[in-house]
């Protein structure tokens, strides 16, 4: 759903400190995973990054909608034929995915995994789709047919054919996980981002906040703002690199889950906040609602800050940032 046009920029003095930093990158939930952890040794800080993969692995094998042992696939299995039993955890992830759904209108909707992939990002599209043929792709899509049972602990899909699939916010709740993970065991500052779903918390070995790089989509060869990171989390929503155009007119690999078309007008939205599952949300459907729409949804929520592009270069930016407003 995401291309990340984020990095974390490392500019640590270690002689101003006796802590030591170790990054170890890897492959989780089908992404890239970059993990940080600041330590008194480092003995300490690889055995916690080895507690972090095993946590990102755990939720992996509960809520991946292309294992098939998971709860989530024995769900999609059962869509039309009956509710299945699943553990707590997943339940309440679940109800936070339909209260934004419910929040956006519809804009995010974990059961966008039942929708045809009729539209091509690899270069293959000569045409776009008829009318029809993206009406029927999103027919088995819809939250509102998503059954939750919080007594019984149950998931019902009451449409034969539906899928939910948690995707990046699964990412996102993965990093929001590790961070409180950390925090309980006592490790006072690290990095968990998963494929940009980014949440840190502490600071740098020499007390400067972790900062992050936003990528200039128009130009994605260059960083066109370097904000700290005094919110934890941060997440990026983009299409430069994925998307097609038609008629002169650019469609973005993010598709609209309620009407089958891919979003418009926005190149990428960053959103900071204290939980990067929520952050995810907000990006995935700032992308969909497109600029009015979406500022309209993000301004009733003032613990995230924002950065949109539009595909014309245009920068709107929440007034905590201090970004100045611009034109790429």
């Amino acid at each position: 759903m995401k291309q990340a046009f984020l990095f974390v920029l490392l500019l640590i003095d270690f002689s101003a400190t006796a802590q030591v930093l170790r990054k170890r990158t890897v492959k989780l939930m089908g992404s890239r995973f970059d993990i940080t952890i600041v330590a008194i040794d480092s003995l300490t800080a690889e055995q916690n990054i080895d507690t972090v993969i095993a946590e990102v692995t755990r939720i992996e094998n509960l809520i991946s909608d292309w294992r098939a042992n998971t709860q989530i696939s024995q769900v999609n299995r059962n869509a039309g034929i009956a509710p299945v039993k699943v553990d707590a955890e997943v339940v309440a992830l679940t109800e936070r995915a339909l209260h934004f759904s419910k929040t956006t209108n519809g804009a995010f909707d974990i059961s966008f995994a039942a929708m045809d992939r009729i539209w091509k990002f690899d270069g293959s599209m000569t045409k776009m789709p008829t009318a029809e043929a993206i009406r029927k792709s999103v027919e088995k899509v819809g939250y509102k047919y998503i059954i939750l049972d919080r007594e019984k602990s149950t998931i019902f899909l009451s449409r034969k054919g539906m899928k939910i699939g948690f995707g990046a916010l699964g990412e996102g709740y993965a990093a929001d996980r590790c961070r409180e993970m950390m925090l309980a065991r006592g490790i006072k500052a690290g990095i968990v981002n998963g494929s940009g779903d980014m949440n840190t918390w502490g600071k740098q070995p020499d007390g400067r906040d972790w900062s992050v790089g936003i990528t200039n989509p128009l130009h994605k060869d260059t960083v066109f703002a370097i904000v700290p990171l005094r919110k934890s989390a941060v997440v990026t929503s983009g299409s430069y690199e994925k998307f097609v155009v038609f008629n002169g007119k650019r469609y973005a690999h993010i598709i609209n889950p309620r009407s089958g078309y891919p979003a418009t007008g926005l190149s990428s939205v960053t959103v900071f906040g204290p939980s990067a599952e929520t952050a995810n949300g907000f990006s995935t459907s700032l992308m969909v609602l497109g600029k009015v729409a979406g500022l309209k949804l993000i301004r009733k929520y003032p613990e995230y800050s924002y950065i949109l592009i539009a595909d014309d270069g245009e920068v709107i930016s929440s007034r905590d940032l201090g970004l100045k407003k611009k034109r790429l």
